[in-house]
This record gives C-alpha cells, structure tokens and sequence, in this order.
C-alpha cells in the first residue's frame, strides 16, 4: 500500500473512532436526564413484558387522575400530598410548591420526580391538563380502559 492512501485509511479510521467516542459519551451522559413514562398501575406492578419495577431513587413521569378527596396541603407551607389513580391501584404524590391552577381533584396531571418508595413519589413538578378536552398524548394511551365524560350542562325545565 502506498504511503498516501496508509495516511488516508489511518485518518478515516482515526475520525470514525472519535465520532464513535463522543456518540457513547453523549449517550452515557443522557443516561441520567431519561424519565421514563409510568401509570400508578404500570408503577406498582411492572413495565413491559418484564414487568420491570423501577427503584428507589430513579427519575420519572407519572400520570393520572388526582382522587377525589385526597389531597392534603400543609396549612403552614406549600407542601401538598395527594393520590393518583388510573384503572388499578393508586399512587401517593408528595410536591412541594405552588401547583397549577387547573389542579384539582378528579382531573388528570402528570407529576415529574423521585420515587421515594413502591408507592410514593416526591414531585419537582406537576403539570395539569389545560381544558376538560385535553390528555397529554401518554396519559390518554396508558388510560384507555377509562372514559372521562365532561359533564352536561341540563337547562333546569329539562329541554334541550
């Protein structure tokens, strides 16, 4: 092989390696800000056909229904803790902070934080849907088994 062309193939195969390199690291350091998507049932009982459990500590996203009558503020600072539901069992969510205001119980949110336990999670955010349409695209397929109907405004003689 000529000189040139061993100087070419070292310098191709030198810039294929670098790129190589700095997508992995790139990856690597992704790794750490993915929030993965969960339902309180996919939460408690597993993801996939794995059933993969995720652990204590780990980062995600969590949507739901806010229950009815579950939520508690702390009546000396901004502290509220409320459950979360879809079609099973349901998921304690502890924020610290002012919540939006289209929060209220029996609507859906999506809550970002660390899971504390099985079943707690302490939010660093928590976002609420902005009309009686709207789902946010993750919640609404995770929820298909529930049917959330607006509720109908009746004229009080009972005509339409």
């Amino acid at each position: 092989m000529q000189p040139r062309r061993q100087k070419r193939l070292l310098a191709i195969v030198l810039i294929v390696g670098l790129v190589t390199a700095a997508v992995g690291a790139m990856l690597y350091a992704l790794q750490q800000n993915i929030d993965l998507f969960y339902t309180p049932t996919q939460l408690i009982e597993g993801l996939g056909k794995d059933k993969v459990i995720p652990q204590p500590g780990q980062r995600l996203r969590i949507g739901g229904m806010v229950v009815d009558g579950s939520v508690k503020r702390d009546p000396n600072t901004l502290k509220v803790q409320f459950d979360v539901v879809d079609t099973g069992p349901s998921v304690t969510i502890i924020y610290q902070g002012i919540l939006p205001d289209l929060f209220r119980e029996g609507q859906g949110i999506v809550a970002q934080g660390i899971l504390q336990d099985s079943r707690t999670i302490i939010a660093s955010e928590v976002l609420a849907k902005h009309d009686e349409e709207y789902m946010p695209p993750e919640v609404a397929e995770a929820m298909k088994g529930i049917k959330h109907v607006p509720p109908v405004n009746k004229p009080a003689n009972g005509s339409y």
